[in-house]
């Protein structure tokens, strides 16, 4: 009985270990295709939001990371785009988290031109309500688009809030919360594309920086 369960045990084993090494060996061979995916799908939406034929540089690797918990939302460091024409800046890709969802954090991207309009939203990631707070994806209703052309200023910052709290945005019917915590982020993503710290975009250090 011994030597069998010793046995027993023993295939167990072996087959516990070439399980792990299939896993590691599908992981490490699918790595750079999901990490390349999720690339492509990034820059179809920063294309998006500053049009490729705007820019001539690679607007990917024009990547520098900045931190700021209070206006984006997270204690981890943002990814900021920047693409450029001819060597000069005309517009950026900013990256935020609204902290306040339903749900718990929605992460965005908010594209922003040099003299500080708005050239458009998107959502990078969510956990709303289906039917409800989704709508804030661009697929699902072209509500993110209330946002083009906008600029915050002094004489307007009080409009950039939802219809319920006196402001100019619409929210959705039956959700509030959702495009409350996504005005709010836009709003916060501006104030610090207009600070101090921003202007030294240029200092900030590489998302591709080898650590």
């Amino acid at each position: 009985m011994l030597v069998s369960m010793r046995k027993n045990g023993g295939i167990l084993a072996i087959f516990a270990l070439a399980c792990t090494s299939v896993v590691a060996i599908t992981n490490a061979v699918t790595k750079d295709r999901i990490a390349e995916q999720e690339q492509t799908q990034l820059l179809k939406i920063i294309n998006q939001l500053l049009p490729e034929d705007s820019h001539d540089n690679n607007i990917f690797q024009s990547c520098k990371l900045m931190t700021n918990e209070a206006l984006l939302g997270s204690s981890e460091p943002q990814r900021i785009f920047t693409a450029t024409k001819n060597n000069k800046p005309i517009g950026y890709a900013i990256e935020g988290i609204a902290p306040k969802g339903y749900s718990g954090n929605i992460k965005l991207v908010v594209g922003i031109n040099t003299v500080g309009k708005v050239t458009g939203v998107r959502i990078l990631g969510h956990n709303e309500t289906p039917g409800l707070g989704d709508k804030v994806e661009y697929r699902k209703s072209n509500w993110l688009d209330d946002f083009v052309d906008q600029t915050l200023t002094e004489e307007n910052a009080h409009t950039w809030a939802v219809t319920k709290d006196g402001g100019d945005f619409d929210s959705f019917t039956g959700a509030t919360i959702t495009p409350r915590a996504v005005v709010g982020s836009v709003k916060n993503i501006l104030t610090f594309y207009q600070s101090e710290q921003f202007s030294n975009l240029n200092n900030a250090p590489s998302c591709w920086s080898k650590s």
